[in-house]
């Protein structure tokens, strides 16, 4: 039976993605107007993202860093791009008590100025190269229009800096970083992003050039899902961040950010999610197993807490639901909350020597002999479901999937249904001004593919790169 609280996603998909959040209880609303309470089972996905790309950051060699929240005015002013590319959304601290500041102080919306700061106090040889940090933090940025973990105000996320001796390298570290992101989102989260360059005009503010991974969600709509940028020299020249080469000649670093946020919690639920509900893949999930014991008996006691300990003595984190509350509603609260296995044990069901799991991400239920070894049969098939859900997630990208070879070919598909839309481009920052007039619809990236065409999509002339289109969140 479907649940009451979820408006059906084909009705109204904003409705839906605001109701799975709340009926999952993931996050809810302060009265800090654009900012969200994470609440205790969002905040848990938040910790299994940050385990496992922390792991993998500090295998390819990073450490942790911490800086402050707050940023003087005059190191905004010394990267001109970057204070007139956030400048509509930073919010100033001013005064404390009845004392006005000599100077104001930015909340932190993005730390390049206070790393290139830091790098310039601590960089001095080319033995000093690279440093390879990463931050876990906040960040406020005044958007105007917000949404639980899509776009509010103030989010976490991390945030890669590192400098490197030569351009080779600093690139090389660029690319790497994306690499991970996408890993991440195929392996862990099973949704199939895509990666590629942003144009000039998408690129981040004072980024030499900028890569991008991108989701595509259940409706069409296109997600940024983490970013990794080249600076060059750029930003090392603007806050004098030097070193002594190999040669012993003095030269600027070569700078690199990246950085993922809890948006990805937001493309878990748009491409995984259903109208029952969040589903969750069982690597991000924080327990994939519940265990819900019916009725009162030892037996059914006694087993559930055998099931319970090889499960977790083997990795698998498992919890028994044993509350007052009836199994129909610890049943339909297990579904709610997207936990990928349900292993169901009762009184009755035990005299016929079976017990029952259940598949969140296809509500299918499955009797299976007491005796099995619970230990292997969950662990496969916590690996179908991951498997399933990133085939499932693949396969509706692929039908949202288009070609467009003239704007008449966009705007159909554009009023039709919205998805990714591979089209060529002049390179003409015209041609994407022109574009964007049908319902807002952005490039998202060039990608490294073969032409589908000789011409523009836009204006008819020669074609420079192959990119994919649609509109964002």
């Amino acid at each position: 039976m479907k649940n009451d609280a979820i408006t059906s996603r084909d009705v109204d998909f904003a409705k839906w993605y605001t109701d799975v959040v709340r009926a999952a209880k993931l996050a809810d609303y302060t009265s800090v107007k654009g900012c969200i309470a994470i609440e205790p089972n969002g905040y848990a996905i938040w910790e299994k993202i940050q385990s496992i790309m922390d792991k993998k950051f500090k295998e390819l060699g990073h450490v942790n860093i911490q800086l402050p929240l707050l940023i003087p005015e005059k190191l905004f002013n010394k990267e001109k791009e970057l204070i007139e590319g956030f400048a509509p959304e930073l919010i100033w601290a001013t005064e404390v008590g009845d004392k006005k500041f000599d100077e104001r102080l930015a909340i932190r919306s993005t730390s390049e100025t206070l790393f290139c700061d830091y790098y310039k106090k601590h960089v001095r040889s080319h033995k000093d190269l690279p440093k390879l940090y990463n931050q876990w933090c906040n960040v406020f940025r005044y958007e105007k229009e917000t949404r639980p973990f899509l776009r509010s105000r103030e989010f976490l996320w991390q945030e890669g800096h590192t400098v490197h001796a030569t351009e080779e390298e600093a690139i090389k570290e660029t690319y790497q970083m994306m690499d991970v992101y996408k890993w991440f989102n195929h392996e862990i989260l099973a949704i199939p992003s895509i990666t590629g360059i942003k144009t000039e005009k998408e690129k981040f503010a004072g980024a030499e050039f900028t890569i991008t991974n991108e989701d595509l969600m259940y409706n069409g709509v296109c997600l940024q899902d983490g970013t990794s940028h080249y600076f060059g020299q750029k930003f090392s020249k603007a806050y004098d961040v030097k070193f002594t080469n190999k040669e012993n000649k003095e030269e600027y670093a070569y700078y690199t950010t990246w950085g993922k946020t809890t948006r990805a919690i937001a493309a878990i639920i748009m491409v995984h999610a259903d109208d029952y509900g969040l589903v969750l893949p069982p690597r991000i999930a924080p327990k994939p197993v519940v265990i819900i014991p019916i009725g009162e008996s030892e037996e059914v006691d006694k087993l559930s807490n055998e099931f319970k300990d090889k499960l977790i003595s083997n990795d698998i984190m498992t919890y028994i639901d044993d509350s007052d509350k009836s199994p129909g509603f610890k049943f339909a609260e297990a579904e709610v909350n997207g936990i990928p296995v349900r292993i169901e044990i009762g009184k009755r069901d035990l005299e016929n020597n079976t017990i029952t799991i259940a598949r969140r991400d296809t509500r299918e239920k499955i009797t299976v002999d007491k005796d099995v070894d619970i230990v292997k049969y969950v662990s496969d098939l916590l690996e179908t479901i991951q498997s399933d859900m990133y085939n499932r997630a693949l396969e509706k990208r692929e039908s949202l999937t288009f070609e467009a070879h003239n704007l008449e070919d966009m705007e159909k598909i554009l009023n039709t249904q919205p998805g990714f839309i591979h089209a060529m481009w002049c390179g003409d920052e015209a041609c994407e001004d022109r574009i964007k007039e049908i319902k807002g619809c952005k490039s998202r990236c060039i990608v490294d593919e073969e032409k589908i065409d000789d011409k523009c999509v836009c204006c008819g002339k020669e074609a420079k790169h192959h990119v994919i289109w649609g509109i964002q969140y």
